[in-house]
């Protein structure tokens, strides 16, 4: 934007130059002519080729260069008597606009020094002039620097205001497609149907190779895949197994964009992509699950698809998260407990009366034989009794429950009494109590107990349970460590035999972690911890407590 003030300032000094030259009366008239040709002849070049600012030792020769053919001129044709002195403000300026009034004085200072040395040596003396022309020179860099400051102020403010116009601009197309967004999402409260809108939504919303869609499982702390796309990934993945984009978003709580996954984020969560977006679901303050989107181009993604993605994840995630919390409110309820009732009636009486069928018809067939079948019979209505005792049981056990009138603690004291007396188990009830959880807590973690003491009954042969509990009032820890026989705990397939599946069913109903620990022979643990979960020394610094 200085073009055309250096343009005329440099034609302005050299019209100057041209008439004091022609108007004098010179003994070496022929030596200032040639040296007006040479000032015209750079004027043209420099109107042709104008000089260019540049951060460089290339911008800086070239301004030196302008100076050094004006003093060289000056020096000439009369050191400060030349009529083409003029000339040197037009490098002084040009150094102003280009690099500050700093820079500008210093071309100032070697212009004076450049005319005014030679012209003490050659005997002319005229300090006064030099000093008069030094202050000039010192004037007109200040007005080049201050203009140059003027100037970048001006252009900073408008860069400011064209940016800011094309945030806006993005922000207007970025609230209309979220608005779109929102009104198409589930209102349904059903997982299975929010889920299928999200991945459909991110479908309209980005061009994809794979795509993935996480949600975080309290109970084991490992990663479900909801959702997937575009590739093959098996059911859970645990968090040591996330891709390191996904584990920075993790960590982060942020958008991470990977660009290219082979040179800076390694592979990614499926094989053989080259680009991801990778996002976090919060909801309540905490993360519920991921996102991933891959593709198989490098920087496939735009700055635009990142900030999509974020504006996307949030409303997602509450929809998500609603779901989830309703299905738990209705594993709660009536549906959900007769599914456990009839469980718990399989495993403590199914079996049972499946043996009194197959001896019941054994003996009929002994009977038709006309074989002796009283000592049979003695024994099956031995066992029908001790049936008969399981039913009670298991009805006084479905009965038994937390009130408001006798908490968890009061509770357990009368259940392992019975469960003392019909396995013969030794139990130790630990107990650190400062306040109540809320009742339909207190009832899934004493129904939680039932089915870990069945398991024990049942399947570990131990002498010796340890129940521990400690409650704050607002979190709580659980612990059943028995001393028996213990399983695989790698045997998923097996973990239904176990119980495990209620259990963790019940600890997810209540926002609880659920985590059972076993080995062949070395016993078994289960340990749920309901509230904030603590760090790793904390928990132990509670389990200490209460020895």
């Amino acid at each position: 934007m200085f073009r055309p003030a250096i343009l005329g300032t440099r034609w302005g000094t050299a019209g100057i130059g041209l008439v004091l030259a022609a108007a004098g009366n010179r003994d070496n008239d022929l030596v200032t002519a040639a040296w007006s040709f040479v000032i015209v002849g750079y004027c043209l070049y420099r109107t042709l080729r104008p000089l260019t600012f540049r951060e460089d030792v290339g911008g800086l020769l070239a301004i030196l260069v302008d100076v050094g053919i004006h003093v060289i001129t000056v020096n000439a044709t009369g050191y400060w008597q030349s009529p083409f002195v003029f000339s040197l403000i037009t490098a002084i300026i040009i150094a102003g606009f280009a690099r500050g009034f700093a820079f500008a004085f210093r071309i100032a200072v070697v212009s004076v020094l450049a005319v005014g040395i030679p012209d003490n040596v050659s005997g002319n003396n005229e300090v006064r002039i030099g000093a008069q022309w030094a202050c000039e020179f010192v004037l007109v860099a200040l007005v080049a620097g201050y203009a140059r400051r003027i100037s970048g102020e001006a252009d900073l403010q408008q860069s400011l205001a064209l940016d800011r116009m094309g945030r806006l601009a993005d922000a207007n197309a970025l609230l209309f497609s979220l608005h779109r967004l929102a009104q198409t999402l589930p209102a349904s409260l059903d997982l299975d149907e929010a889920l299928d809108a999200t991945v459909g939504r991110l479908r309209d919303l980005f061009d994809f190779t794979a795509a993935a869609v996480l949600i975080y499982d309290d109970t084991d702390r490992s990663w479900l895949v909801a959702r997937r796309e575009g590739t093959r990934l098996p059911a859970k993945i645990t968090a040591d197994e996330l891709p390191s984009g996904l584990a920075r978003a993790l960590d982060e709580r942020t958008l991470v964009h990977e660009r290219n996954l082979l040179s800076s984020g390694g592979p990614g969560l499926a094989p053989r992509m080259y680009s991801g977006l990778y996002a976090v679901l919060l909801a309540r303050g905490a993360v519920i699950g991921l996102i991933s989107l891959e593709h198989t181009e490098a920087n496939h993604f735009t700055e635009r698809d990142g900030e999509l993605l974020t504006g996307f994840a949030e409303p997602a995630a509450l929809a998500i998260d609603n779901a989830r919390w309703f299905g738990r409110l209705r594993t709660i309820g009536a549906e959900e407990e007769r599914t456990r009732i009839a469980r718990d009636l399989h495993d403590r009486i199914g079996q049972s009366l499946a043996y009194l069928a197959f001896e019941l018809d054994r003996i009929v067939k002994s009977n038709d034989r006309g074989d002796l079948v009283g000592g049979s019979l003695e024994q099956l209505r031995t066992d029908i009794r001790n049936v008969i005792g399981e039913v009670r049981d298991t009805l006084y056990d479905l009965r038994t429950d937390v009130s408001e009138e006798q908490d968890i603690v009061a509770v357990l004291d009368l259940y392992l009494d019975r469960v003392r007396d019909r396995s013969g188990l030794e139990i130790v009830l630990r107990s650190k109590a400062a306040g109540r959880l809320p009742l339909v807590q207190e009832r899934e973690l004493f129904r939680i107990i039932q089915e870990a003491l069945a398991n024990v009954e049942k399947h570990a042969r131990a002498a010796l349970v340890t129940i521990t509990w400690t409650c704050d009032g607002r979190a709580a820890l659980l612990e059943i460590a028995d001393d028996g026989t213990g399983f695989p705990i790698d045997r998923a397939s097996r973990l239904d035999a176990y119980g495990i599946v209620g259990m963790r069913e019940r600890a997810a109903s209540i926002g609880a972690t659920l985590e059972v620990e076993s080995a062949a022979g070395g016993g078994t643990r289960v340990r749920c911890l309901l509230g904030l979960a603590p760090p790793r020394p904390a928990l132990l610094g509670l389990r200490r407590a209460l020895h």
